[in-house]
């Protein structure tokens, strides 16, 4: 592989297999538009997690709440990463309109991006609500994307 064509191809292949099964999904550059895969395939994913918040909760007890947050145009769907050393659920509160969650999704400790609200409008209040499997002396951190 002394080529730079032949390195660039294997990087392409081994992102592409990477990010295969990614569950989340970007919203088009241009709404009406469908998604071009051309030159560069992953520009949505990255537009979408580029905006990421971060939560953080000193000791994760049982949980917690993060935001106030407002959904925008980069992503379609509301993505939680549990970047925390064990297993948590979180749920959408869609603030304007109930103080309920929307359901529980299992985020596993150290996960990637997880779908926890599917096609939500842009311009929409929510808080992502966290529920730990037991009592966590460790923090819980959590990265938001939406």
């Amino acid at each position: 592989m002394s080529s730079p064509t032949a390195r660039l191809l294997a990087v392409a292949t081994a992102t592409t297999l990477l990010f295969a099964g990614t569950p989340a999904q970007a919203e088009p550059t241009t709404p009406t538009a469908p998604v071009s895969y051309g030159a560069n395939a992953f520009a949505p994913l990255a537009t979408c997690y580029g905006g990421a918040v971060r939560s953080y909760f000193e000791t994760g007890r049982y949980g917690g709440s993060a935001g106030q947050y407002r959904t925008t145009t980069r992503c379609r769907d509301i993505n939680v990463r549990n970047a925390s050393v064990y297993a948590t659920e979180a749920c959408v509160i869609f603030v304007d309109k109930t103080s309920a969650c929307n359901y529980w999704t299992y985020l596993p400790a150290n996960s990637g991006w997880i779908t926890v609200a599917t096609d939500v409008r842009d311009g929409v209040n929510f808080r992502v609500r966290f529920e730990n499997l037991r009592y966590e002396y460790e923090p819980l951190i959590a990265y938001h994307a939406f």
